[in-house]
């Protein structure tokens, strides 16, 4: 039988898991600190997600446990973190879908803060700057009272599914390549020069995004290994639009 099945015949039977939650510990501010492994032990309730389990501990063992989160709903992506080595988000995680021993770790990667939280707005800032996500209108000045442009409703939906990125950092943590070196640009920057590059009001060209992204810290550095579209929460095509970005710097890189 399952960790899944055991849990559900549990509780049908009216028990409760005992939850063991092994958290990676260390606050880099703090000179005495060391990393340490902690474990906290946690009835489990219906419906718990590691969000919930993580409030709990804070609130009632431990309130120097430090992790983030803001909406709760996994939109802000705070709450990311490696759940059992694969990095998810806690507030969308729900314990009943694990085993009963849990190991929690912050994100590789990105700067620690402390314990389970890190600094993902600094690289994402870092990497919005770098490559230049914004729109780039192809008249000198935005006239804020001209009427918008039509869209083709195809490409608006094509835009809007790669602009629900909440820029969790997961795809980052799941990378090969980022581990290596870090200035790669991963999936999160793919997906946005992506989503500029559909933008029929971007005045930028294919010449502009290979100065961007046409060496081996962009597409050509990516090792193909796709864990960042195996991990993404939002089911985002990040394996279709790394190969289509590839091909066409390839072929702007030889013309």
């Amino acid at each position: 039988m399952s960790a899944i099945d055991n849990n559900t015949a549990r509780q049908n039977a009216g028990q409760n898991r005992q939850l063991s939650i092994n958290i990676l510990r260390y606050d880099p501010s703090d000179p005495a600190s060391r990393p340490r492994m902690q474990e906290y032990r946690i009835e489990e309730s219906d419906s718990m997600t590691l969000f919930i389990v993580l409030n709990e501990i804070r609130e009632h063992q431990d309130p120097t446990l430090q992790f983030d989160f803001v909406c709760r709903a996994g939109i802000c992506g705070s709450s990311a973190m490696m759940v059992n080595g694969r990095p998810q988000l806690a507030c969308r995680t729900l314990t009943r879908d694990l085993p009963n021993v849990i190991t929690l770790a912050p994100l590789p990667f990105f700067e620690l803060i402390g314990d389970l939280s890190v600094n993902t707005g600094k690289w994402m800032r870092g990497m919005s700057e770098r490559l230049q996500v914004w729109l780039h209108a192809k008249e000198g000045e935005t006239d804020i009272c001209r009427i918008e442009e039509r869209m083709d409703p195809d490409i608006a939906e094509q835009i809007y599914e790669l602009d629900r990125c909440i820029e969790c950092g997961c795809c980052v943590a799941a990378c090969g390549t980022a581990q290596m070196r870090k200035d790669f640009v991963g999936a999160v920057g793919f997906g946005k020069i992506a989503r500029f590059r559909l933008d029929p009001r971007d005045a930028r060209t294919d010449d502009d995004y290979y100065e961007l992204i046409g060496d081996d810290t962009g597409v050509f550095g990516c090792m193909s290994l796709l864990a960042c579209h195996d991990v993404c929460p939002k089911s985002l095509p990040l394996q279709t639009q790394i190969a289509f970005l590839r091909r066409k710097m390839a072929a702007q890189g030889l013309g």
